[in-house]
């Protein structure tokens, strides 16, 4: 019996001394966090979005009026009398644009480094809303008489109704912030029945465009930045537009009050001076807009 409860001491020492020494080893340190690199933005991608802003003419005003005189065989003015009508042949290229653009940047190194891309746009312009007005300069039938017929300008100046661009940009970003140039293929054209033919048409003109801007990428934590992503940008942008309008037309310039068309090769009107003219239209833009690039980063 004491040989058992000898041997019995005996283990339960060997246990606590056991227990203790295990409480001396150094214990298995805790693996190292998992690092999570944090994503550096790109400007690549294809983006798209809207623009507003307000346009201004820079091409010379300054032209010789167009003046007419009319008489009773002209069928514009009531009978025997006569009116002499000047155009003064400025127009006002100025007012809003807006439209739409889609692109695609290159961004050849994340972060900051150069960007090279392309972007095509559409705008709507409303331009021109006092080209083309005339005043009756001397008239034996009275400023009301003639009013009242379709008057048209027979050196066909024209306003801008839409423009559209495909720009070439090249740039250079500090990480969100995007400072470019931009030039290339511009368009653009206007309608109505003030394009010296008396009828209902549209003038098309192409050229070029060239300016720069700056584009900024919006924090994922912006109160801006309405899908909480990285994705959207707002940009200030500057152009240039020259178009070529060619020459302007010396067709018909009014409709009697019969509708029949009438010339400045009619009877009873005479171009006292004035006639074919070839003119640019030469706008700037500043505009404001918002993009929304695909994929985050």
């Amino acid at each position: 019996m004491k040989a058992i409860l000898r041997a019995g001491t005996a283990l339960a020492g060997i246990v606590v001394a056991g227990s203790a020494l295990a409480a001396d080893l150094p214990r298995r340190a805790a693996p190292p966090p998992v690092f999570t690199p944090v994503p550096v933005f790109t400007w690549t991608g294809f983006y798209a979005g809207f623009n507003a802003g307000y346009g201004f003419g820079t091409n010379d005003n300054r032209n010789g009026a167009t003046v007419l005189g009319l008489n009773d065989a002209s069928g514009l003015v009531p009978a025997g009398t006569t009116a002499v009508v000047a155009f003064n042949n400025n127009r006002t290229n100025e007012g809003f644009v807006g439209g739409g653009q889609i692109g695609y940047n290159y961004q050849f190194t994340p972060g900051s480094g150069f960007v090279v891309g392309i972007e095509a746009d559409a705008q709507y312009a409303d331009f021109g809303r006092e080209r083309n007005r005339f005043q009756v300069v001397n008239s034996a039938a009275g400023v009301n008489g003639l009013a009242a017929q379709q008057v048209f300008n027979p050196a066909g100046i024209s306003g801008l109704d839409y423009f559209g661009t495909v720009r070439g940009r090249l740039g250079y970003a500090f990480d969100r912030t995007l400072v470019y140039g931009t030039g290339g293929f511009a368009y653009g054209g206007g309608g109505g029945r003030d394009f010296g033919t008396g009828v209902s048409s549209n003038d098309f003109q192409t050229g070029w465009a060239a300016g720069g801007g700056v584009e900024y990428a919006l924090p994922t934590d912006s109160f801006l930045n309405f899908f909480r992503s990285s994705a959207v940008t707002l940009k200030v942008e500057g152009l240039y537009v020259n178009l070529d309008q060619g020459s302007a037309r010396n067709g018909a310039f009014a409709v009697d009050n019969a509708g029949r068309t009438v010339t400045v090769n009619s009877p009873g009107v005479l171009l006292v001076s004035g006639g074919r003219q070839v003119r640019e239209s030469e706008f700037a833009v500043v505009r404001a807009g918002i993009n929304y690039k695909f994929g985050s980063y």
